[in-house]
């Protein structure tokens, strides 16, 4: 059985993780974390965390990281911010490929640092988030079928305009800039036992990782018609998969990034997966107990505990993020 005292050890990579961890540019780290911190504290909100024992019916303590407050909606502000500070931009300003939530973030750090800014997004991008895309001032391109689509255009108009690329979710500071989250949410020497994190190309978990490395048990969640991450590590390796279901948009990357997989092989714990049957019932329990409206991607962390993709031990502290705000709050205030 699972006990809160237990502490991490990372374990010993394969030959294969091994190449893959030593080829990697940067690893971010806790230091990394920190320096974003420090860069960007004065363009996000330090959002707040609340404390639940017993909530959902749970064995264990829950914290909650209330991120849907944060800029444009998630989490994804923090490591837009980091990348985009932490370079000269060329006067063609930054480009950016994304489902929605990380193409926000990119439009609004642009906005606030006096930056133009270029937003590639599929066709199937929700309403909501382009209508935010262009709230912002972005110029969005919108089409072809998936993210990976969307992300070989963006890439290939960057090579004309000389645009600054910001990566969704394989950039050292953008995943360095998702780890200060995770700072927020105790003091040193204080982690939780447990945090759970929903993953897509894997900028927030690798931000998580960077940040606890083995302080904390870290549990991946994907969606089952999205499992980048499930499959890599089946692989061995990086691999693509067809991705679809709900939460698509936002958690829709068709390969997990080589960053977020070289820090997984040593400060991952478990991935597991959910139906969208159960990121639908965790949408419906944080609005129906807590009048909490999060996106399919923002619920699907909360999902894992209330399907039994993970359960807690009595006394055990789980924290995970709610963040997702670019929704329509419709099909939940009934």
């Amino acid at each position: 059985m699972r006990r809160p005292s237990d502490h991490l050890r990372p374990r010993r990579c394969t030959p294969l993780e091994a190449i893959l961890i030593s080829a990697a540019q940067f690893h971010p780290d806790r230091s990394a974390v920190i320096a974003a911190e420090e860069r960007i504290r004065d363009h996000v909100r330090r959002t707040p965390a609340i404390t639940l024992p017993g909530a959902f019916g749970l064995a264990g303590v829950l914290r909650l990281k209330l991120e849907y407050l944060q800029h444009s909606g998630s989490f994804k502000a923090r490591g837009a911010f980091n990348a985009m500070l932490s370079q000269p931009l060329p006067d063609a300003g930054v480009i950016a490929a994304s489902g929605g939530n990380h193409g926000a973030a990119v439009a609004y750090a642009a906005a606030r640092l006096g930056t133009r800014a270029e937003i590639f997004v599929p066709a199937s991008a929700p309403a909501v988030k382009v209508a935010r895309l262009r709230a912002y001032g972005a110029d969005v391109m919108q089409g072809g079928a998936s993210y990976a689509d969307a992300l070989a255009a963006s890439e290939a108009r960057a090579a004309e305009t000389g645009a600054a690329r910001i990566h969704a979710y394989d950039d050292p500071a953008v995943v360095a800039g998702q780890g200060t989250a995770f700072a927020e949410l105790a003091p040193p020497g204080a982690e939780p036992d447990t945090v759970i994190v929903a993953v897509g190309g894997g900028g927030l978990v690798g931000g998580a990782m960077a940040w606890l490395g083995g302080r904390s048990r870290i549990i991946a969640v994907e969606p089952d018609r999205a499992p980048t991450l499930h499959s890599a590590r089946a692989a061995g390796g990086p691999v693509d998969v067809e991705v679809g279901g709900i939460a698509a948009d936002s958690l829709g990357a068709r390969r997990i990034g080589g960053i977020s997989f070289s820090l997984a092989a040593r400060y991952l714990t478990d991935a597991v997966l959910v139906p969208d049957t159960a990121i639908l019932a965790a949408q419906r329990r944080l609005w129906d107990e807590l009048r909490v409206i999060a996106e399919p991607g923002g619920a699907t962390a909360l999902a894992a505990l209330l399907c039994g993709a993970y359960t807690p031990v009595p006394g055990e502290t789980v924290a995970l993020l709610i963040c997702g705000a670019n929704t329509d709050p419709g099909g939940l205030s009934a």
